[in-house]
């Protein structure tokens, strides 16, 4: 889906559309952005992103309070219609998919069968838009490297086909950062090796091991376009989480913040290794008489660097004044779990 949170906001109001607007707290508040439209996104505007900062990067900016219940509800009749094509699905957020629809679009080969696979993406598009009032971007490729790079190519409202045939000179000129599992720490690396494309990875002679580690085989074979993940139908993890109970309980301002940390770090290291980034972050507090209280926050972009699961958990605390008597245990946690975008969230 396309900007969802704000194209939700834009579609119910239509004073809304074709105006910069921002999901989440306004500037004046303590609090960070939710989503942003593609008029904000102009600006700079990114989620996770402090209200104050995109209240400065977009002056014009209209801030609107997150209704995440509809957007949830919106969600659901949107992945009914996905679910009535007949494919497999693999659901990743609230307004993302994979699909698998081989077994609706067999052809000879591989790319008769992704041609075969675009009346269906049209049919999927048109429904969302003419049910649901919003625009879907699809991608259409052999594997989930190529789909997800597709579906990010022409973006709004976008439908773009990468094939068997012409997969590796499609990649050449993109950024190596769009490749699965290049975040920021890897693209300075690759960067500081004079890498900067997907075709410069394709030409490097050297071995990638020396640059990114064991990472290097894969990294190679995905600048080829070649991936070979299957969709995750049944368990696939759901959250991530980490805790502490203290040996005395407190309230002290150092001692929570250096928790906090230490277990964004511990999260991030878990997602990290199953190469996930998390939609929603979680505080869970409980008090001397085992009162326990969770506050959450979700946000549109997956979340996949420390500082910002770290900087959400401190918002959560402070907006709801959580630590209003000593805390017996404080816990951090993450859900809403996808694959990154690779795009690095703006930092305060």
């Amino acid at each position: 889906m396309d900007a969802f949170y704000a194209s939700v906001e834009q579609r119910d109001d239509p004073g809304l559309r074709g105006r910069p607007v921002i999901v989440g707290s306004p500037p004046t508040q303590r609090g960070v952005v939710c989503a942003a439209s593609y008029e904000a996104r102009k600006f700079g505007v990114r989620s996770a992103m402090p209200s104050a900062t995109a209240g400065r990067l977009c002056p014009t900016g209209i801030f609107v309070r997150p209704h995440m219940d509809h957007y949830r509800e919106e969600s659901r009749h949107i992945m009914q219609i996905v679910a009535e094509t007949g494919a497999v699905v693999e659901p990743m957020s609230i307004d993302e998919a994979y699909l698998d629809v081989s077994s609706v679009s067999q052809a000879e080969d591989i790319d008769a069968s992704l041609l075969k696979a675009m009346p269906l993406a049209r049919h999927v598009k048109q429904r969302i838009l003419s049910e649901r009032k919003l625009t879907a971007t699809i991608g259409i490729a052999p594997n989930k490297l190529l789909a997800k790079i597709a579906s990010d190519h022409k973006k709004p409202d976008g439908l773009t086909v990468i094939s068997d045939r012409e997969k590796v000179l499609f990649l050449r000129p993109l950024q190596v950062r769009v490749l699965y599992g290049v975040g920021k720490v890897t693209e300075q690396v690759l960067n500081q090796a004079g890498i900067g494309t997907i075709g410069d990875l394709q030409d490097y002679a050297g071995d990638l091991r020396a640059l990114v580690g064991s990472f290097g085989p894969k990294l190679k074979r995905f600048a080829f376009g070649e991936d070979d993940r299957q969709l995750e139908i049944g368990d696939e993890i759901k959250s991530i989480s980490n805790e502490e109970t203290f040996l005395k309980d407190t309230d002290d301002r150092k001692v929570l913040r250096a928790c906090l940390r230490e277990q964004a770090t511990d999260i991030l290291q878990r997602l990290k290794h199953r190469q996930l980034g998390a939609h929603t972050v979680q505080v869970k507090v409980r008090y001397s008489d085992f009162t326990t209280l969770t506050r959450q926050i979700s946000v549109e972009e997956p979340i996949a660097e420390a500082a910002d699961i770290y900087r959400l958990g401190c918002f959560l605390l402070g907006r709801d004044k959580l630590v209003s008597r000593p805390l017996r245990l404080l816990g951090l946690g993450v859900s809403s779990l996808r694959e990154p975008s690779g795009r690095q969230l703006p930092l305060l």
